[in-house]
């Protein structure tokens, strides 16, 4: 049987803005996000499940520029990781929450990005927590900002 997309919700920035919460999320196996966006400073763009800040989050990274390829781990830190980005080109953002509504397991994402102007990364990141995630918010660390026209979609997957 065919797996099912539907969009949940899309939000398009009309100003810089902190953060994005996409809340209430249920009746899906998977949660998939697509944001078209870019930011007001080099930084990451990372996301928080119910609005958890603490040092829940494990995150995996593997990036390459077309000429070198590097690596990155980080344990304990405040949020998973959808990207990297910067202010003087917009970033593609795919990220694939599996199992988000599990009560019984720790929630994993896989995460891509690209800046056509510099690299393509894949994120791996895990939220250390049994939670059944009913909220999703997408932030950019540093104290820098998503910028206006900024495009955030919602896909909810049904099993078939």
């Amino acid at each position: 049987m065919a797996t099912t997309y539907e969009p949940i919700a899309t939000t398009t920035l009309g100003s810089d803005t902190a953060s994005v919460t996409f809340s209430s999320i249920s009746g899906y196996t998977d949660i998939i996000a697509v944001c078209d966006a870019w930011l007001t400073g080099t930084a990451n763009l990372n996301f928080r499940f119910n609005s958890d800040s603490a040092t829940n989050y494990s995150v995996t990274l593997l990036k390459g520029d077309g000429s070198s390829a590097s690596s990155y781990r980080e344990t304990n830190t405040t949020s998973g990781r959808l990207g990297q980005g910067n202010s003087s080109s917009r970033g593609v953002y795919i990220g694939n929450f599996m199992n988000y509504s599990n009560a019984t397991t720790y929630k994993t994402s896989i995460s891509r990005d690209s800046q056509a102007s510099s690299q393509v990364s894949s994120w791996v990141s895990c939220w250390r927590s049994t939670s059944a995630v009913t909220s999703i918010s997408f932030v950019v660390d540093g104290g820098f900002s998503l910028k206006s026209g900024s495009t955030f979609t919602l896909y909810g997957i049904k099993a078939a």
